[in-house]
C-alpha cells in the first residue's frame, strides 16, 4: 500500500484533525503534498495506487500558475474519503464545478452514478479525456454553469489560474489576464431533485446557488460546499438556518455550527456540509 493510499483509508478515524490549523492537520497536509509530488507530477498520468479506490491515472496539466498537484490538497482527500465511506449511504452525486474530473472521477471509483458541470470547455476536453483514462462508465459531463436559474452568464476564464475561473460578478477584483464569454447555466433545482449529495465549488457564485434551495430540496439531498467569501457565508447561514438545514464545518473537525463565525468564509477555512441530519456521517 502506497503512503497516499493508507493516508486516505485512514482520514475518516482522523476526523477530529481536520481543522486546517490543527497541528496533525498540518503534518498530514505535508505528507500528502510530498507523496502527490511523487506520485502525480509527470505527463504520462502512470497509474498509481490508492487502495480502496483502485489505479488512478492522472496526468500533470498546468492550469495557469498552478497546475493539477493542488488538487489532491488535503481537503480534496478528506473529500475523497468521505464519498468512499459514505458509498452505501449516496447513489447519485452531482459534482459542480467539476475542474478537470478529478472528483468526478474518484466518485466513479466508488461506484456512483455521477452528473459534473463544467462551463469552461477547455476544462470540460480535460475531463472527458481523464474519464476515459480511468474507464470511468458512470459520469455524464454537462458543459455548462449551475445558478438560480437557466439561461445564460458572462463567464470570466482566469488564465493565470484557471481553477479561479468563474461566473461574472462573483468575485469582485478578478486578478491577471481575464478571457469572458457567455455559458449556459442550468438550475439548481432538478439538480438537487436528483442528487443524494452535491459537492459544490461554484467559485464566489454559491451564494446564488443556494439561497434558490427551498427546505423541499434538502429533505433527501446533502452537499459539500466551498463558501468564498463572508459576505456570502452570512447569506447562506441565514437562509439555510432559516428553512431549518443543518450545517457542519470542517474547521470545527465536522461539529455543527451554531453561529454565523462557525461559518468558514474562504478555502483557507475548509468545507462546508450541509444536511437535514443531526450530524455528519464518517462510518
Amino acid at each position: 500500500m502506497t503512503i497516499l493510499a493508507g493516508l486516505l483509508a485512514s482520514l475518516p478515524t482522523l476526523k477530529d484533525y481536520h481543522d486546517r490549523e490543527c497541528t496533525v492537520y498540518k503534518l498530514l497536509a505535508d505528507v500528502a503534498r510530498q507523496e502527490v509530488e511523487k506520485m502525480f507530477a509527470d505527463r504520462a498520468g502512470v497509474p498509481q495506487d490508492l487502495g480502496h479506490f483502485g489505479k488512478l491515472s492522472f496526468p500533470y496539466q498546468k492550469l495557469g500558475s498552478v497546475d493539477s498537484l493542488s488538487l489532491f490538497d488535503l481537503d480534496e482527500l478528506i473529500i475523497f474519503s468521505y464519498y468512499w465511506q459514505n458509498r452505501s449511504r449516496y447513489r447519485r452525486v452531482a459534482d459542480i464545478g467539476a475542474n478537470i474530473g478529478l472528483h468526478s472521477t474518484m466518485l466513479d471509483k466508488c461506484g456512483y452514478e455521477v452528473r459534473c458541470f463544467e462551463p469552461d470547455p477547455n476544462h470540460a476536453k480535460l475531463i472527458a479525456e481523464n474519464l476515459k483514462r480511468n474507464n470511468a462508465s458512470h459520469v455524464t459531463i454537462n458543459n455548462v454553469a449551475v445558478s438560480s436559474k437557466a439561461g445564460t452568464l458572462e463567464f470570466v476564464r482566469v488564465l493565470g489560474n484557471t481553477t479561479g475561473s468563474h461566473i461574472a460578478g462573483a468575485k469582485e477584483n478578478p486578478y491577471g489576464q481575464l478571457e469572458r464569454f457567455p455559458v449556459e447555466v442550468a438550475p439548481i433545482g432538478p439538480i438537487m431533485e436528483w442528487a443524494d449529495l452535491v459537492k459544490l465549488d461554484a467559485e464566489g457564485h454559491e451564494k446564488e446557488i443556494l439561497l434558490a434551495t427551498t427546505a423541499g430540496h434538502w429533505e433527501k439531498t446533502e452537499m459539500l460546499v466551498e463558501i468564498q467569501n463572508s459576505a456570502n457565508a452570512k447569506a447562506v447561514y441565514e437562509h439555510l438556518s432559516g428553512i431549518g438545514v443543518n450545517l457542519f464545518a470542517q474547521k470545527l473537525n465536522w461539529q455543527r455550527c451554531r453561529s454565523l463565525k462557525d461559518i468558514p468564509t474562504s478555502y483557507k477555512e475548509g468545507t462546508l456540509f450541509v444536511s437535514p441530519r443531526e450530524s455528519m456521517s464518517w462510518g
